[in-house]
């Protein structure tokens, strides 16, 4: 049991208290949790929620990352990934290249495929929708998350249907839930100095509570260590816990984790900022976890914070580190300036047991995944909860 008396940081306390009794915590309790230099206690308080949620169990997956296009109608000043068409590096994937790629995953023992790309200003809604379906033709046991809220308005623009029907066809496709990038931050002034020209955040929830309502699971982000404020970030954690907070109540899916994205500026127009710190990461992970209580779980993306952080931030509220990957080109902080970002089963098991966890295979709506001494699934059990 956390012991309140051993928070050295008396405005902690009240918060701990809250933290026992399982009750959400107010705007002002996260600006206090940001504030707080007892780093310790902050850590403990996070750790006693995960520990309580998910035991010593550490979530991984098999997966494979697949950015079809980095062609893109917007110029995010925090984004290096796009590129406008004829600019060099640029390029659009066919169809076939996709499939072909989702069934190497396949074939290499991977559950998921996670699909993501650029606003392409020239490509038809049938390119998207015959993509899915070919995955799903080529590899009818994978699941395919795909498509940011934000590539979804864009789909609902290009193909003039409302998100609601763009999300059913995508469905009927072979969509099986959606990432939670594009999220950003959900503040209208820092919308308008960093991504101004990308839908705001009503439109993101929007898209989430839609997906939501036809039973579509959903993650949900958050790009922190640029231009936003803690009051800032602290509101953008609310937001994202009222919106589960109505999934809960009234729809049949909802938010299966949330993932903290550390800004990386190498590259982006805003290269001239420092970016987070590894203070300011771990105490964004676990503030997460403090303040999301109606989420099960909180991933530390060892592709965004490194391998070393996500190790320590299993000790800090999280208890995922999302899996292989393999290739990813949106930041390369991981893969030496290359797209080619992989984490080995077995390293990824290392860093597990090395923080005294335990590693479990999960699949995307983190079912147990378990495998018989030939590498082959076995069965896709519940991943229990303490």
């Amino acid at each position: 049991m956390l012991d309140v008396a051993s928070i050295s940081d008396p405005a902690l306390r009240p918060i701990a208290e809250k933290v026992l009794a399982q009750a959400p915590l107010t705007h002002a309790e996260g600006l206090a949790l940001y504030a707080t230099r007892d780093l310790h206690s902050l850590g403990r308080l996070a750790h006693h929620v995960r520990t309580r949620l998910h035991g010593d169990r550490v979530y991984y997956n098999r997966n494979r990352h697949i950015n079809y296009t980095n062609v893109c109608a917007l110029s995010c000043k925090f984004c290096s990934f796009y590129r406008k068409r004829g600019e060099d590096g640029a390029y659009e994937m066919p169809v076939e290249q996709v499939v072909e790629i989702a069934i190497k995953a396949r074939d290499a023992g991977a559950t998921e495929v996670h699909i993501v790309g650029g606003l392409h200003p020239w490509l038809k809604f049938d390119y998207y929708t015959d993509m899915l379906r070919g995955v799903r033709t080529a590899c009818p046991d994978l699941h395919i998350k795909a498509f940011t809220a934000i590539e979804i308005i864009h789909f609902s623009r290009i193909s003039r249907q409302s998100v609601r029907d763009v999300l059913i066809a995508l469905r009927e496709a072979g969509l099986g839930s959606l990432p939670g990038g594009g999220a950003e931050i959900f503040d209208d002034r820092v919308h308008d100095e960093v991504f101004k020209g990308k839908v705001r955040a009503d439109k993101w929830f929007e898209v989430h509570r839609a997906a939501h309502t036809l039973g579509i699971y959903s993650n949900a982000t958050m790009l922190y260590g640029h231009v936003e404020t803690p009051a800032e970030r602290v509101n953008h954690f609310i937001a994202l816990r009222e919106l589960q907070r109505e999934s809960l109540a009234s729809s049949p899916a909802s938010f299966n984790c949330v993932i903290p994205l550390s800004f990386i500026p190498e590259q982006s127009e805003l290269g001239y900022l420092p970016g987070p710190t590894g203070l300011t990461d771990l105490k964004t992970l676990a503030i997460a976890r403090l303040m999301l209580d109606n989420i099960a779980h909180v991933k530390a993306f060892w592709i965004m914070q490194g391998l070393g952080l996500s190790q320590v931030a299993l000790d800090w509220g999280c208890d995922d580190l999302d899996g292989t990957v393999v290739w990813y080109d949106i930041t390369k902080r991981q893969g030496h300036g290359t797209t080619h970002q992989e984490l080995h089963l077995q390293d990824i098991k290392r860093l597990v047991r090395e923080a005294g966890k335990t590693p479990v295979e999960r699949d995307t709506l983190y079912r147990e995944v378990r495998r018989d001494a030939a590498d082959c699934i076995v069965n896709e059990a519940p991943a229990t909860v303490a």
